[in-house]
């Protein structure tokens, strides 16, 4: 292992050479099924050719300018990603890098539009306990899990937390001093955990009624990956903002910040930025993702392949896992023990596999996997339970 690089990662004992489809291969030879999609952003798989063409098309003709200007990628790839998301009333987007900057522009656009109309004392953001929003210091300030406000103090000021589907503390919480509400429809690095129906649609109604901007953080939970374009669709609601990257460009960093009717116009000129942010490689591998995913039936067989997995372990009524829930290919597995020994086994078995806190195993497979490569996941891990 390379002994250059800062100690921030528990790395597994493996290095990878390449890819093919959901599979991994590592430096002799032996090869892996990859069930963590790089967290979610490998979406497509390895080595996807409509992507690899895509990128490799627009690489010979342009990867960057400067965002004084636009790129015939990036204006395709923006109207597309707005078009995607209109049937929740997305209306205006601003591209950036990942997921902590796209959180850091929802939270820059709750504050001037709560400033510009009602002056300054209303600049509260609320978010829930277990959530994850990022790794910056502002992003780790919305972060609803003590352990990661540690050692990087002091924090930025202004956000509060509440459980999770409590509808009772939300209404307390969402008083006068609220600029926004931030909430991820299925908590990801919390342990994947579902909103309940009714808590989210009295946070759609409380947020509306007060003028209290919704920020869905669908960084994880988007892009398809729970069977719908975005997880609030299933919720039936209209946030007044969304945050996405992961999935997006299907391994090229992108993030988004979406707006709707409210929110569209509160950036103005000099307001915000990125250097790198929707440039014209990751645009043209946004837009392969955005054309494949959006497909009904693509959609379809990501529920169908959730499910197959979900039932595959219910199945075993092994009384080692204490629940399985989740939603598409987003899913999580309750252990009776701490997990990352099983993610080590694994590994050691060809099989990739996420954690989600000390006793959650998390899978996130790419959307193009197979049936087989289903079967065979599972008959690995059922070799350990």
């Amino acid at each position: 292992m390379n002994d250059v690089f800062m100690n921030t990662y528990h790395r597994l004992p493996v290095v990878f050479t390449h890819g093919q489809g959901s599979w991994l291969f590592d430096t002799a030879g032996k090869r892996y099924l990859d069930w963590t999609a790089g967290i979610a952003v490998n979406c497509l798989g390895h080595n996807y050719p409509p992507l690899v063409q895509a990128i490799t098309e627009q690489a010979q003709r342009l990867i960057h300018v400067s965002n004084y200007y636009q790129t015939d990628t990036t204006a395709a790839f923006a109207q597309e990603l707005v078009a995607a998301c209109a049937p929740v009333g997305m209306k205006k987007v601003f591209l950036a890098n990942s997921g902590a900057e796209a959180n850091e522009g929802a939270c820059k656009i709750a504050r001037k539009y709560s400033l510009d109309r009602y002056g300054t004392g209303r600049h509260t953001i609320i978010s829930l306990k277990g959530s994850f929003h990022g790794r910056t210091i502002t992003t780790l300030s919305v972060t609803g899990q003590e352990h990661l406000h540690q050692n990087f103090g002091p924090f930025t000021e202004g956000f509060r937390f509440i459980p999770s589907g409590e509808s009772a503390a939300l209404d307390r919480a969402l008083d006068s001093t609220v600029c926004a509400l931030l909430i991820e429809p299925i908590q990801g690095e919390g342990g994947i955990v579902p909103q309940p129906l009714d808590f989210m649609a009295e946070a759609a109604r409380l947020c509306a009624e007060r003028d209290i901007l919704l920020i869905c953080d669908e960084i994880q939970s988007g892009i398809g990956r729970t069977g719908t374009f975005l997880a609030c669709q299933q919720y039936q609601i209209k946030p007044d903002i969304i945050t996405l990257a992961k999935g997006l460009a299907g391994g090229i960093p992108v993030g988004a910040v979406l707006a709707g009717e409210k929110a569209a116009a509160v950036f103005q000129e000099g307001d915000h930025g990125s250097t790198f942010g929707g440039n014209a490689l990751a645009a043209a591998a946004g837009r392969v993702v955005l054309r494949t995913v959006k497909e009904p039936a693509f959609l379809a067989a990501i529920e169908r392949k959730g499910k197959a997995i979900q039932d595959g372990i219910r199945a075993w009524n092994n009384p080692a896992i204490t629940q399985v829930r989740g939603r598409g290919l987003m899913i999580g597995v309750d252990t009776v023990s701490h997990v990352m020994p099983i993610l080590e086994w694994a590994l050691s078995h060809g099989l990739l596999i996420l954690s989600a806190g000390q006793r959650t195993l998390r899978f996130l497979p790419p959307y193009t996997i197979s049936d087989e490569e289903i079967s065979a996941g599972l008959a690995i891990l059922q070799e350990y339970f």
